[in-house]
C-alpha cells in the first residue's frame, strides 16, 4: 500500500519469475488483517467504509442496476473484503486466493459469514477463468499489481465473462502511482499509474462508469482509485 521498495518498473516485471517471487513473499506473511494489508490493518474500517460508500448506489435504492446475489472476491486473502464490506451486502460469494493458507483461514476467520460462501478457490489471477454468467459483481482489491499488463488484460477479458448475462460489474480498488508504473520488488508487484489503468481497461473491452479516490488515507501513501467497470458494448 505504501512506496516502500518500489523503483521505476522494468523488463523484469514480466514472466514466471514475477509470479515465483509474489508466491514467496505472501507465503512469509501472516494470515492477519495486518499481514493482509501490509502492516496498515489500523486503515481497514477507513478502507471499508469508502468502499461501501462507493458499492452500495450500484446495487441498492432506485439506481441499482445489479442484484446483490452472487460476488466473487479476487484474491481475498483471509476474507477481509469479504467480511467486512461484500457477504453482508451479498446473498452468496466466492473467494478466490492463490495462498491455499489464507484461504484456510479464512473459513474460521468469516465466522457466520462463512455460511454465504458457496467456493473456496485456491489459483492466482493469471490461471484462473470465473465460471461463465455467473456472477453479479466481481470484486478485485489489491490484487491486480500482482499480475503483469498482458495477463491483467486477459484476466478482465475472462472477467467479463464471469458476469451475468443480464449484466453485471466488476469493480477494481488498487494503488495509483503519480505518474509512471512501479515495481515492487519486495511483494513482486508493480503499482500503475492511471494512463496504463485506462489503457488496459480499454484493451479488456470495459468502460469505467465511475471512479472515486480513497478518502483519509495518509498522505504519503500511494494514492488509492475505486473504478467501476462496466462492458464496452
Amino acid at each position: 500500500m505504501d512506496g516502500a521498495g518500489a523503483s521505476e518498473a522494468s523488463t523484469a516485471f514480466a514472466g514466471d519469475e514475477f509470479y515465483d517471487d509474489a508466491v514467496k513473499y505472501w507465503e512469509g506473511i501472516t494470515a492477519t488483517v495486518d499481514g493482509m494489508m501490509g502492516g496498515f490493518g489500523r486503515l481497514s474500517s477507513t478502507d471499508v467504509a469508502a468502499s461501501k460508500k462507493f458499492l452500495l448506489p450500484f446495487i441498492r435504492g432506485v439506481e441499482a442496476v445489479v442484484q446483490p446475489n452472487r460476488v466473487l472476491d479476487c484474491g481475498s486473502g483471509i476474507g477481509r473484503v469479504s467480511k467486512r464490506l461484500l457477504l453482508p451486502l451479498f446473498a452468496e460469494g466466492d473467494l478466490v486466493e492463490q495462498n491455499k493458507a489464507f484461504l484456510d483461514r479464512a473459513a474460521t476467520y468469516l465466522g457466520d459469514h462463512a455460511s454465504k460462501v458457496s467456493r473456496y478457490i485456491p489459483c492466482g489471477l493469471q490461471d484462473f477463468s470465473p465460471e461463465e454468467g455467473r456472477y453479479d459483481v466481481i470484486w478485485c482489491q489489491w490484487v491486480l499489481s500482482h499480475l503483469t499488463d498482458d495477463d491483467l488484460t486477459s484476466f478482465l477479458k475472462r472477467c467479463v465473462k464471469g458476469l451475468r448475462p443480464s449484466g453485471g460489474l466488476i469493480f477494481a480498488k488498487e494503488n495509483i502511482a503519480a505518474t509512471e508504473d512501479v515495481l515492487d520488488e519486495d511483494d513482486s508487484s508493480v503499482t500503475r499509474c492511471m494512463a496504463t489503468f485506462q489503457r488496459i481497461f480499454t484493451a479488456a473491452g470495459l468502460r469505467v462508469i465511475k471512479q472515486e479516490d480513497q478518502p483519509n488515507f495518509p498522505t504519503d501513501m500511494f494514492q488509492v482509485t475505486m473504478f467501476a467497470l462496466k462492458q464496452e458494448l
